[in-house]
Protein backbone atom coordinates (compact mmCIF):
# COMPACT_ATOMS: atom_id res chain seq x y z
CA UNK A 1 0.00 0.00 0.00
CA UNK A 2 3.11 2.23 1.03
CA UNK A 3 4.46 1.55 -2.16
CA UNK A 4 1.27 2.36 -4.66
CA UNK A 5 1.24 5.91 -2.57
CA UNK A 6 4.44 6.70 -2.95
CA UNK A 7 4.15 5.85 -6.51
CA UNK A 8 1.10 7.84 -6.82
CA UNK A 9 2.65 10.92 -5.16
CA UNK A 10 5.68 11.22 -7.45
CA UNK A 11 3.72 10.70 -10.83
CA UNK A 12 1.30 13.41 -9.58
CA UNK A 13 4.57 15.75 -8.85
CA UNK A 14 6.10 15.28 -12.50
CA UNK A 15 2.82 15.77 -13.94
CA UNK A 16 2.62 19.40 -12.32
CA UNK A 17 4.83 20.95 -15.11
CA UNK A 18 2.56 19.68 -17.71
CA UNK A 19 -0.56 21.09 -16.07
CA UNK A 20 0.68 24.37 -15.93
CA UNK A 21 1.46 24.69 -19.46
CA UNK A 22 2.54 27.76 -20.76
CA UNK A 23 2.04 29.49 -17.77
CA UNK A 24 5.25 28.12 -16.38
CA UNK A 25 8.92 27.87 -18.08
CA UNK A 26 10.85 25.16 -19.02
CA UNK A 27 14.20 24.77 -20.34
CA UNK A 28 12.74 23.95 -23.87
CA UNK A 29 9.77 26.52 -23.79
CA UNK A 30 11.27 29.90 -21.55
CA UNK A 31 9.16 32.66 -20.38
CA UNK A 32 7.89 34.90 -23.21
CA UNK A 33 8.53 38.28 -22.72
CA UNK A 34 6.16 41.19 -22.76
CA UNK A 35 6.32 43.81 -25.57
CA UNK A 36 7.98 47.30 -24.64
CA UNK A 37 5.92 50.24 -25.93
CA UNK A 38 7.56 52.68 -28.25
CA UNK A 39 6.06 55.91 -27.93
CA UNK A 40 6.68 57.89 -31.43
CA UNK A 41 7.99 61.67 -31.31
CA UNK A 42 5.44 64.00 -31.80
CA UNK A 43 6.01 65.93 -35.33
CA UNK A 44 7.44 69.23 -35.22
CA UNK A 45 6.52 72.37 -37.62
CA UNK A 46 8.98 74.11 -38.86
CA UNK A 47 8.05 77.22 -38.11
CA UNK A 48 6.52 79.45 -40.78
CA UNK A 49 9.10 82.32 -42.63
CA UNK A 50 5.74 84.66 -43.52
CA UNK A 51 3.05 84.49 -46.10
CA UNK A 52 3.65 83.74 -49.56
CA UNK A 53 2.79 86.66 -51.54
CA UNK A 54 3.01 85.66 -54.75
CA UNK A 55 0.43 85.67 -57.71
CA UNK A 56 -2.28 87.84 -59.20
CA UNK A 57 -3.94 90.56 -57.73
CA UNK A 58 -7.16 92.81 -57.74
CA UNK A 59 -8.63 95.61 -55.62
CA UNK A 60 -9.77 98.98 -55.44
CA UNK A 61 -8.74 102.23 -53.36
CA UNK A 62 -10.05 105.30 -51.92
CA UNK A 63 -8.88 108.48 -50.76
CA UNK A 64 -7.77 111.80 -50.27
CA UNK A 65 -5.52 114.32 -53.05
CA UNK A 66 -4.00 117.44 -53.03
CA UNK A 67 -2.95 119.29 -56.12
CA UNK A 68 -0.32 121.95 -55.84
CA UNK A 69 0.87 124.44 -58.45
CA UNK A 70 4.19 126.35 -59.12
CA UNK A 71 3.91 129.30 -61.11
CA UNK A 72 7.44 129.40 -62.38
CA UNK A 73 6.14 132.23 -64.66
CA UNK A 74 4.62 134.60 -63.04
CA UNK A 75 5.22 136.19 -59.32
CA UNK A 76 1.94 134.92 -57.93
CA UNK A 77 2.21 132.15 -54.91
CA UNK A 78 1.74 128.60 -55.10
CA UNK A 79 -1.84 126.98 -55.15
CA UNK A 80 -3.05 123.80 -53.05
CA UNK A 81 -6.51 122.15 -54.11
CA UNK A 82 -7.93 119.17 -52.24
CA UNK A 83 -10.33 116.41 -53.69
CA UNK A 84 -11.65 112.86 -52.72
CA UNK A 85 -9.82 109.89 -55.02
CA UNK A 86 -11.02 106.21 -55.70
CA UNK A 87 -10.09 103.84 -58.15
CA UNK A 88 -9.02 99.85 -58.87
CA UNK A 89 -5.86 98.77 -59.30
CA UNK A 90 -4.84 95.10 -60.97
CA UNK A 91 -1.05 93.50 -60.37
CA UNK A 92 1.58 90.57 -59.64
CA UNK A 93 3.92 89.93 -57.18
CA UNK A 94 6.67 87.12 -56.76
CA UNK A 95 8.04 86.31 -53.12
CA UNK A 96 11.61 85.26 -53.14
CA UNK A 97 11.34 84.82 -49.56
CA UNK A 98 11.96 87.81 -48.09
CA UNK A 99 12.38 90.23 -50.91
CA UNK A 100 8.82 90.46 -52.93
CA UNK A 101 9.04 92.03 -56.34
CA UNK A 102 6.48 93.23 -58.34
CA UNK A 103 4.21 95.21 -61.36
CA UNK A 104 0.63 97.36 -60.61
CA UNK A 105 -1.26 98.98 -63.26
CA UNK A 106 -3.92 101.52 -61.11
CA UNK A 107 -6.32 104.29 -62.17
CA UNK A 108 -7.57 106.58 -60.03
CA UNK A 109 -10.81 109.22 -60.88
CA UNK A 110 -10.42 112.71 -58.91
CA UNK A 111 -12.36 115.51 -58.09
CA UNK A 112 -10.01 118.14 -57.55
CA UNK A 113 -10.67 120.92 -59.32
CA UNK A 114 -8.74 124.00 -60.30
CA UNK A 115 -10.56 127.56 -59.60
CA UNK A 116 -8.55 130.17 -58.12
CA UNK A 117 -7.15 133.48 -58.39
CA UNK A 118 -3.42 133.18 -60.38
CA UNK A 119 -4.07 130.31 -61.44
CA UNK A 120 -5.22 128.02 -64.78
CA UNK A 121 -9.09 128.75 -63.52
CA UNK A 122 -11.57 126.00 -64.24
CA UNK A 123 -9.21 123.28 -64.98
CA UNK A 124 -10.71 119.53 -63.05
CA UNK A 125 -8.07 116.87 -62.60
CA UNK A 126 -10.15 114.09 -63.40
CA UNK A 127 -8.01 110.96 -63.29
CA UNK A 128 -4.49 109.70 -62.67
CA UNK A 129 -3.26 106.64 -64.32
CA UNK A 130 -0.22 104.36 -63.40
CA UNK A 131 2.22 101.61 -63.93
CA UNK A 132 4.46 100.89 -60.84
CA UNK A 133 7.31 99.26 -60.08
CA UNK A 134 6.61 98.06 -56.30
CA UNK A 135 10.01 96.03 -53.97
CA UNK A 136 8.53 94.97 -50.68
CA UNK A 137 9.69 93.03 -47.55
CA UNK A 138 8.12 90.16 -46.31
CA UNK A 139 7.48 90.57 -42.74
CA UNK A 140 4.87 87.39 -42.27
CA UNK A 141 1.31 89.17 -42.60
CA UNK A 142 2.80 92.21 -42.94
CA UNK A 143 4.08 93.65 -46.46
CA UNK A 144 5.73 97.05 -46.15
CA UNK A 145 7.18 98.18 -49.54
CA UNK A 146 8.29 100.90 -52.11
CA UNK A 147 7.10 102.10 -55.20
CA UNK A 148 7.87 104.60 -58.37
CA UNK A 149 6.89 104.64 -62.09
CA UNK A 150 4.95 106.78 -65.04
CA UNK A 151 1.73 108.46 -64.45
CA UNK A 152 -0.70 109.91 -66.50
CA UNK A 153 -2.88 112.85 -65.60
CA UNK A 154 -5.86 113.72 -67.61
CA UNK A 155 -7.73 116.99 -67.53
CA UNK A 156 -10.29 118.92 -68.79
CA UNK A 157 -12.33 122.48 -68.43
CA UNK A 158 -15.77 123.13 -68.32
CA UNK A 159 -14.29 127.11 -70.31
CA UNK A 160 -14.60 125.99 -74.20
CA UNK A 161 -11.36 128.44 -74.18
CA UNK A 162 -9.70 127.15 -71.55
CA UNK A 163 -10.47 123.29 -72.83
CA UNK A 164 -9.31 124.70 -76.52
CA UNK A 165 -5.96 124.97 -74.93
CA UNK A 166 -5.72 122.16 -72.77
CA UNK A 167 -4.14 119.35 -73.67
CA UNK A 168 -6.43 115.85 -72.78
CA UNK A 169 -3.54 114.51 -70.77
CA UNK A 170 0.36 114.79 -69.15
CA UNK A 171 3.41 112.71 -68.74
CA UNK A 172 4.49 112.40 -65.46
CA UNK A 173 6.45 109.96 -62.97
CA UNK A 174 5.69 109.71 -59.06
CA UNK A 175 6.89 107.49 -56.22
CA UNK A 176 5.98 106.53 -52.76
CA UNK A 177 5.51 104.22 -50.10
CA UNK A 178 2.90 101.44 -48.98
CA UNK A 179 2.02 98.68 -46.76
CA UNK A 180 -0.14 95.31 -47.24
CA UNK A 181 -1.58 93.26 -44.28
CA UNK A 182 -2.72 90.07 -45.45
CA UNK A 183 -6.37 89.48 -43.25
CA UNK A 184 -7.01 85.93 -44.85
CA UNK A 185 -4.63 83.94 -47.88
CA UNK A 186 -6.76 85.37 -49.87
CA UNK A 187 -7.83 89.49 -48.84
CA UNK A 188 -5.55 92.01 -48.15
CA UNK A 189 -6.07 95.35 -47.01
CA UNK A 190 -3.61 98.60 -47.00
CA UNK A 191 -2.52 102.35 -47.18
CA UNK A 192 -0.25 104.02 -49.98
CA UNK A 193 0.97 107.69 -49.78
CA UNK A 194 2.20 108.48 -53.13
CA UNK A 195 3.65 111.97 -55.00
CA UNK A 196 3.38 112.68 -58.58
CA UNK A 197 5.20 115.61 -60.64
CA UNK A 198 3.80 116.82 -63.95
CA UNK A 199 5.49 118.87 -65.82
CA UNK A 200 4.42 121.98 -68.05
CA UNK A 201 0.97 120.75 -66.87
CA UNK A 202 -1.62 122.04 -67.82
CA UNK A 203 0.34 125.29 -68.76
CA UNK A 204 4.13 126.07 -70.02
CA UNK A 205 5.91 127.57 -66.98
CA UNK A 206 3.58 125.59 -64.79
CA UNK A 207 4.49 122.42 -62.60
CA UNK A 208 1.75 120.32 -60.97
CA UNK A 209 2.16 118.02 -57.97
CA UNK A 210 -0.36 115.60 -56.79
CA UNK A 211 -0.23 113.97 -53.35
CA UNK A 212 -2.53 111.33 -52.85
CA UNK A 213 -2.95 109.42 -49.96
CA UNK A 214 -5.67 105.84 -49.96
CA UNK A 215 -6.68 102.96 -48.65
CA UNK A 216 -6.80 99.91 -50.26
CA UNK A 217 -8.29 96.25 -50.50
CA UNK A 218 -7.20 93.80 -52.39
CA UNK A 219 -8.07 89.84 -53.59
CA UNK A 220 -5.02 87.76 -54.50
CA UNK A 221 -5.59 84.69 -56.78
Amino acid sequence: MISRLSLAAGAALLAAPAFAGGFAPTASSPAPVAPVAVIAPAAVTPASTGSDWSGFYVGGQFGFGNLSIDDNVSATDDEDFDGAVYGIHAGYMYDFGRVVVGGEIDWDATNINVDAAGSPDGVDLDSVARAKLRLGYDAGRALPYLTAGYARAMVSSDDDAIDAALDDSYDGHFYGIGIDYAVSDRISVGAEVLRHNFDDAPFDGIDTDVTTATLRASYRF
